[in-house]
């Protein structure tokens, strides 16, 4: 394999010569981002075990990875933000002081890549020519690490032409090591724009432009430079008369965020059409127009597999019928995938995520609960034609949403900017879908950015509260809650496509033309206001039950959400305690 340098910015290369001196790797290998490229890299995968390749004519271009066992899923007790002061880092993520953690680290690295090669992945995150496009460089002894990125980044020589002679780009190092759970570090340096990643080879850890640079450190850099890297999808949703309205949405995990970002509207919304143009992050910042503009920072999406299906989103099983690599999912004797939630039976017989042999008898799952796929975004239906576009999408609503059996309303409007930010700092979602008759464990996740955020959490709430003053036209925010349950534990709403219900509303609130009625929370819709023709045995008392407010489980909630407010209330803006009592004094 080639792979000779293809760039001549000095602090590129001595960065590269320093690290390489650490890690002592028998070949550097330059990655270029190309077709030929990606086809040697796979063929080299495939031979040294790393890669299986499936069904060619069931799934062309895809590829299955099988990750070691103990090491399938993002690890927030290893994950660190390592800055000054713990202050700076905030109560809410684990902190070590820069200095100390950055030998430790240089300490596990040292000769570890001897017999390896080191592979130097230059990207860019968001199109270029935006504003707030920015390069990074991963160096990584992992070929699973680099095929990721070439599908979730614009990786090659785009990324050098962006950065031109400049050195502000990010450094990432990541070294797999012996995937020994032990010495498993994920470390974000904000103050030096770094990330050292070692001892994992688990997408969510290793994959240093996702979480690592698109929030954590993405996060720090637009508090320093005012503008918000966010958790969240970004949809468009087009009317049949071609108007745009871009909404985006942050949502925990086990929410529905792939789904609603590819939504797929039901028969009554005929001519209605959902564009994705993100489906996990979004960066966003005050444009001269005064709206609050957004883009996708990256081009593909890793998203979970198990419960995906054509039910679920036909969009995203289109988007990974091919070229895309699939994570600890289970396999049929023919190289064709299967997870949980694909189909109603599972086959008679198959291979599981770590390679034993499985029947619908077997006492475990076939596909690993966290199961993933990795899907370039121009293989999604519904992929936005604005993506590429460096100016964004003007966002005109945000919404938080969470799954609570109780409590939360269908949905809710706040009553205004400095509400909203309140409606999501204390966003709380169950961990568990709640047994019936009992609520399960509340998480607190505010903005759903708990694991993300690279800094304070109090801090990175008045940040919010800040931005609202560089906007003429700041979005609506709201509430969702797909997942509300009556007495015998049914879900009161369908979901899905008939969530476009909900989000017409929301784009007729931001355009002056829906009525609503105030409440403690906020603004509710009255059954008029909601688009519920066609919803088969969907009865007006049903709809009261999913909008209704109960004061007693409101007093309880307001008692977790003290719990946050507590461990952040030295950073904590005022406007949010404020905005807790004139709640209580409502409810």
């Amino acid at each position: 394999m080639h792979g000779t340098r293809n760039t001549n910015n000095r602090a590129v290369v001595e960065w590269v010569e320093e690290m390489a001196r650490l890690c002592k790797p028998d070949r550097i290998y330059w990655c270029d981002g190309s077709q030929e490229e990606k086809r040697e890299l796979l063929e080299r995968g495939v031979a040294d075990g790393v890669f299986i390749k499936l069904n060619q004519e069931k799934l062309p271009g895809c590829y299955l990875h099988r990750s070691n066992p103990n090491d399938v899923a993002r690890v927030e007790h290893c994950t660190y933000i390592c800055t000054d002061t713990e202050a700076e880092a905030g109560p809410t993520n684990n902190w070590a002081p820069p200095r100390e953690m950055k030998q430790r680290l240089y300490g596990l690295a040292a000769g570890s890549m001897k017999g390896r090669t080191m592979y130097v992945i230059p990207y860019l995150m968001g199109p270029p020519g935006s504003r707030l496009a920015r390069v990074g460089i991963e160096l990584t002894d992992s070929i699973y690490v680099v095929l990721n990125m070439g599908i979730m980044t614009r990786m090659g020589g785009i990324a050098y032409e962006q950065l031109g002679d400049r050195d502000d780009f990010n450094r990432g190092l990541h070294c797999m090591l012996d995937v020994d759970p032990d010495k498993r570090f994920i470390c974000h340096f904000p103050r030096e724009n770094l990330i050292i990643s070692v001892g994992s080879a688990y997408g969510g850890n290793v994959l240093l432009g996702k979480k690592c640079f698109a929030l954590r450190i993405g996060s720090y850099l637009g508090k320093q430079e005012g503008w918000l890297a966010e958790h969240m999808l970004i949809l468009g949703i087009e009317s049949p008369e071609g108007e745009k309205t871009y909404i985006a949405a942050a949502l925990p995990s086990a929410c529905g965020k792939t789904n609603l970002a590819m939504l797929v509207p039901p028969s009554r919304f005929k001519g209605w059409k959902i564009w994705t143009v993100g489906d996990d992050i979004a960066w966003m910042w005050p444009e001269t127009d005064g709206w609050l503009h957004a883009i996708n920072p990256e081009t593909g999406y890793f998203g979970v597999v198990p419960g995906t299906n054509q039910q679920s989103n036909p969009n995203a099983m289109r988007m990974i019928s091919h070229d895309t690599i699939y994570t600890n999912v289970a396999i049929t004797p023919d190289l064709d995938v299967w997870w949980e939630g694909k189909d109603k039976q599972p086959p008679p017989e198959l291979i599981d995520w770590q390679g034993r042999p499985w029947t619908p008898e077997s006492k475990e799952k076939a596909a690993h609960p966290n199961s993933r796929f990795t899907a370039p975004m121009r293989n999604n239906p519904v992929l936005a034609p604005e993506v590429e576009d460096p100016h964004g999408v003007p966002i005109s609503a945000i919404i938080f949403g969470a799954r609570r059996a109780a409590t939360m309303p269908l949905v809710f409007q706040a009553f205004d900017w400095i509400h909203g930010v309140y409606v999501g700092a204390t966003l709380g979602s169950e961990m568990t879908a709640a047994a019936v008759g009992g609520a399960g464990q509340v998480r607190r996740d505010p903005m759903a950015m708990l694991p993300f955020c690279g800094y304070n959490m109090g801090d990175y709430f008045r940040h919010w509260l800040l931005i609202r003053k560089r906007l003429k036209y700041p979005p609506a925010i709201f509430h969702v809650n797909w997942f509300r349950k009556d007495q015998h534990g049914h879900f009161l709403w369908p979901g899905f496509g008939e969530n476009i219900r909900v989000l017409k509303w929301i784009v007729d609130r931001c355009r002056g033309r829906a009525g609503a009625i105030e409440s403690p929370l906020g603004w509710l819709p009255e059954a008029k206001d909601l688009d519920l023709v066609g919803l088969k045995g969907f009865t007006e008392e049903r709809l009261d039950h999913l909008l209704s407010i109960n004061p007693e489980e409101w007093r309880r909630e307001l008692l977790l959400q003290e719990e946050l407010f507590i461990k952040l209330y030295s950073h904590l803006p005022k406007e949010l305690i404020f905005q807790r009592e004139l709640l209580l004094a409502r409810l």
